[in-house]
């Protein structure tokens, strides 16, 4: 996701959407059904093959895990988004993203250690963070075996992002200097 503006920005492509009658709400949000679309078949996959393959038992509600894992794919785009149209190089995007994406996930939405025990900035990176909701959902629906109102609470936190992220990203869409 992070770069599809980018490359745009790039290659020059992007003066074609400044001299259509696209909003840049339209334009941005058509950039990033696709890679919703990408990421909702490799959670698909995901889901099957720990289910039948590694014999997890899905123990919560299915449509829930598939509600938060929407929601969830939306923000992660959505923060591609906003790097993209933050930067204007493909090898900056990318750099970008893996910084900006990487490093909270992995030491601040409990994926090591759970964010009740992280104090101070880490805790509020990782209650900022919408890593933290979606893998405190996945574990609700798979190992506590959570229904679909349990799990609101996470799905609702998740979906506020991917609006906030997408405005955010248009506000930072500027015209191309030449």
């Amino acid at each position: 996701m992070a770069v599809s503006v980018s490359r745009e920005k790039e290659v020059g492509t992007i003066t074609n959407f400044f001299v259509t009658p696209t909003n840049k709400f339209e334009f941005l949000i058509g950039k990033q059904l696709p890679y919703i679309a990408i990421g909702m078949i490799n959670f698909l996959i995901l889901t099957f093959l720990v289910v039948f393959l590694l014999q997890v038992p899905l123990k919560g509600s299915l449509l829930g895990l598939t509600v938060g894992a929407f929601c969830y794919v939306c923000a992660s785009t959505g923060i591609g988004l906003v790097v993209s149209s933050l930067t204007r190089t493909q090898v900056t995007a990318v750099f970008a993203t893996t910084i900006v994406s990487l490093l909270p996930t992995a030491l601040f939405s409990g994926l090591v250690q759970p964010t009740s025990t992280l104090e101070g900035g880490g805790y509020i990176i990782g209650m900022a963070w919408p890593a933290t909701y979606y893998m405190h959902l996945s574990v609700a629906a798979f190992t506590k075996g959570l229904n679909f109102f349990d799990l609101t609470g996470d799905i609702m936190m998740l979906s506020i992002y991917s609006p906030f992220l997408v405005v955010f990203a248009a506000v930072c869409l500027k015209k191309q200097e030449a």
